[in-house]
């Protein structure tokens, strides 16, 4: 297994530490460069500084809709899927927490509830790419050769994409996100 399961509950506090001694899965786009909202120097500072990301108003209505997207996914699938938080057997700071992940390890999930991720996949029919180094990262984490990317909002018919897994990305990631959590932990120790 490349993974361990680390039964944690995310959003808790225990949570919210676990990922501030590593990098997730929503890190990758900033630390390469494809977050229009947030710079590797951003992400850095906020690593260093121990600052938490700050809830907006979509990322709690995206929060609070998951379960039901989770629920309209499973019943699309025939997968039942679990929130899980990953980390990596080869690397320690290589941690993932998953939207779903099927209970035996096959296949998972990456949900989107916002107005703005739905709006851009079902006008372009593909993942937006600012989304595609958290996917991968996870792939990485999970050595899944897919996962899917589904896209929900109540009253309106569920975007949903499989995205490959893609290993000369995901050797470029891991190599970036390392050198990131070497700059991480040097700032740090002073």
């Amino acid at each position: 297994m490349p993974y361990i399961i680390v039964k944690l509950q995310q959003g808790e506090p225990e949570w919210l530490e676990w990922r501030s001694q590593g990098i997730g899965a929503s890190d990758a786009p900033a630390i390469m460069g494809e977050n229009p909202w947030k710079t590797p120097s951003d992400l850095l500072e906020e690593k260093c500084s121990g600052k938490k990301t700050v809830s907006n108003a979509a990322m709690i209505r995206g929060a609070a809709l998951e379960p039901e997207a989770r629920a309209q996914y499973e019943a699309r699938v025939g997968v039942q899927m679990i929130p899980t938080c990953l980390q990596s057997t080869q690397y320690d700071w290589l941690r993932a927490s998953l939207d779903g992940l099927a209970v035996n390890g096959s296949s998972a999930v990456e949900i989107k509830c916002g107005e703005s991720v739905y709006r851009k996949a079902a006008t372009y029919l593909r993942v937006p790419e600012y989304y595609f180094g958290q996917l991968q990262h996870i792939l990485a984490v999970t050595n899944l050769l897919s996962i899917d990317f589904y896209c929900y909002l109540p009253k309106r018919q569920p975007v949903h994409f499989s995205v490959a897994r893609d290993d000369s990305y995901i050797t470029r990631l891991i190599e970036t996100e390392r050198l990131f959590w070497e700059l991480v932990q040097r700032k740090r120790n002073g």
